[in-house]
C-alpha cells in the first residue's frame, strides 16, 4: 500500500516545512476512528521532512465540547476529525482554516451533497474523510412472499407494499420501525419530500411549508395505519431480534449497521435481509449526507504540514486501508471502485443513496432545531397536534432558536 502513497500531486506544493526541532503534529479523532488512526499512519511511511504524528483517540460522546473547550483554551491539535454537523460551527467560532487553494483537488472524486455540507457561504472548510448515509435494511423473505424483489421506490407503492408485508406478518407484528426519539427517520422522508427545512438565509424556519407538511402527513400515516409501532428506541428490547421475528420487516440505519447485521444476525437469516434506498413521493427519495471530515485549524503553526497529511490520509490506497480497519465507507468514488464496494449488492446502495443526498442547513443551531421537529412530531403521532398545528409550531421553536442569528444578519445588512 505505501507504495501507491508514495507520490501525491498535492504534496510538492504543499510540503517544504521540515519538522520544528521534532515537534509532533496532533491529530485528534473520535470513537473508532480515532483507535484505528494510529494503524493507518504506519501505512503512510510519512517522510522525515514531515514532523511525527500523535494521534489522541477521543469518544464522541466529548468530542464537540472537547473542541470547543479547545478553542476556548488555545489548546487545539494540528488536524481534527469533525463530524459534518458540527462545520458551520467550528468556521462561525473561527476555530479551523479553510482549505488553501493548493488542497481544492482534495474534494474531486467525491460526493457532491458531502462536500457541499462542508462548504460555507461558498468557502470549503473541511475535506471529508469518510461518508454514510441512511437508508432502508428490509426482509427480503417477507418481502418476496408479498410480491416484491425489494421496497418500492415511490411512496404510494411502498406503503401498499408494507400493508401487504405486515397482513403475512400477522397480528401483533407491524411492517416498519419508526423510533418516535429518533429525527432522522422524519428527516429522510422531509428531505425525499423537497422540503428545504429553513428559509431567509437559515434566519426562520421552513417547516410550514407544504413540502414539510406533506412529509409529517405521510410519517402519520405510518402510524395511523398501524404500519409503525407507536414506540421509541427504548422500548424495543433487541432490535436484531424483533427484525428476525418479523416484529418489523425495515428499519433505517447507515452503513455500521452492516456488521452488526453480519454478526448479530443467526446464520440462517443471513440470506433472508438486503438493503436499498429510501422511496419518495414519485420514485427514489434523498437522504441526508453523513461522515466526518478532516479539517486543519486556524492555531495550527505548520499549515503546511498538516495539509499534507491530510492529503496522505486522502489517497485512495489510505482510504481503502481505512474502510478494512473501520468498516468506514470512503469518501472517494474511486476507492469505491478500487475496493469493490460499488459492485456490492449491500453497500452499493449507500453510493447510489450518497448521490441523491441532499445538504442539510449549515447553521450552528441545527442539531437543536432537528431535536426539536421530533418532539413535536412525536406529539403528533400521539395526537397531541394537527399536522397544521405541528409544521407552525416546529416553525415557532425553529426561529426562537435561531434568533440570535437573525440580529447578526441584520446587523450584518446594516453595516
Amino acid at each position: 500500500m505505501t507504495g501507491a502513497l508514495a507520490a501525491l500531486p498535492l504534496l510538492p506544493t504543499l510540503g517544504g516545512c521540515g519538522a520544528r526541532n521534532g515537534e509532533a503534529l496532533t491529530i485528534w479523532a473520535m470513537g473508532n476512528e480515532g483507535a484505528s488512526l494510529p494503524a493507518l499512519i504506519k501505512t503512510l511511511a510519512l517522510p522525515a521532512s514531515l514532523p511525527p504524528v500523535e494521534v489522541q483517540p477521543l469518544p464522541w460522546s466529548a468530542a464537540h465540547e472537547k473542541l470547543l473547550t479547545g478553542f476556548a483554551g488555545g489548546s487545539l491539535p494540528a488536524i481534527g476529525q469533525v463530524g459534518n454537523s458540527w462545520i458551520a460551527e467550528m468556521a462561525a467560532i473561527g476555530a479551523i482554516a479553510p482549505l488553501p487553494a493548493a488542497a481544492a483537488q482534495l474534494l474531486d472524486d467525491q460526493f457532491a451533497a458531502v462536500v457541499d455540507t462542508n462548504r460555507i457561504g461558498g468557502t470549503a472548510w473541511a475535506v471529508p474523510w469518510y461518508v454514510d448515509t441512511r437508508l432502508q435494511f428490509y426482509r427480503k423473505d417477507m418481502f418476496a412472499r408479498a410480491g416484491y424483489a425489494a421496497p418500492p421506490l415511490k411512496w404510494s407503492e411502498w406503503k401498499r407494499a408494507l400493508h401487504r408485508v405486515k397482513a403475512l406478518a400477522g397480528p401483533g407484528n407491524y411492517a416498519v420501525l419508526l423510533p418516535l426519539n429518533e429525527f432522522e427517520q422524519l428527516l429522510t422522508i422531509a428531505l425525499s419530500s423537497g422540503a428545504r427545512l429553513l428559509r431567509d438565509d437559515g434566519a426562520r424556519g421552513a417547516f410550514a411549508e407544504p413540502e414539510f407538511k406533506a412529509a409529517l402527513a405521510f410519517y402519520k400515516s405510518l402510524f395511523d395505519e398501524e404500519l409503525a409501532p407507536i414506540a421509541s428506541a427504548t422500548q424495543i428490547s433487541n432490535i436484531w431480534t424483533e427484525f428476525a421475528k418479523g416484529y418489523f420487516s425495515i428499519f433505517t440505519s447507515g452503513p455500521w449497521t452492516i456488521g452488526d447485521m453480519k454478526s448479530r444476525l443467526a446464520p440462517d437469516m443471513q440470506d433472508k435481509w438486503a438493503t436499498a434506498p429510501n422511496p419518495g413521493p414519485a420514485g427514489m427519495g434523498s437522504a441526508a449526507p453523513g461522515g466526518s471530515s478532516l479539517v486543519v485549524f486556524a492555531s495550527q503553526a505548520d499549515p503546511a504540514a498538516a495539509w499534507d497529511i491530510v492529503a496522505r490520509l486522502l489517497s485512495p490506497a489510505a482510504q481503502i486501508e481505512l474502510h478494512r480497519l473501520t468498516g468506514n465507507l470512503p469518501a472517494r468514488r474511486s476507492a469505491w471502485r478500487a475496493a469493490g464496494l460499488a459492485s456490492d449488492p449491500i453497500v452499493a446502495p449507500f453510493a447510489a443513496q450518497l448521490e441523491r443526498a441532499t445538504a442539510l442547513p449549515k447553521v450552528p443551531e441545527w442539531e437543536r432545531i432537528v431535536t426539536e421537529m421530533q418532539v413535536v412530531a412525536e406529539r403528533m403521532v400521539r395526537g397531541q397536534y394537527s399536522i397544521e398545528a405541528a409544521a407552525r409550531e416546529i416553525d415557532r421553536r425553529a426561529d426562537r432558536l435561531l434568533e440570535k442569528r437573525r440580529w447578526m444578519l441584520d446587523k450584518g445588512r446594516a453595516l
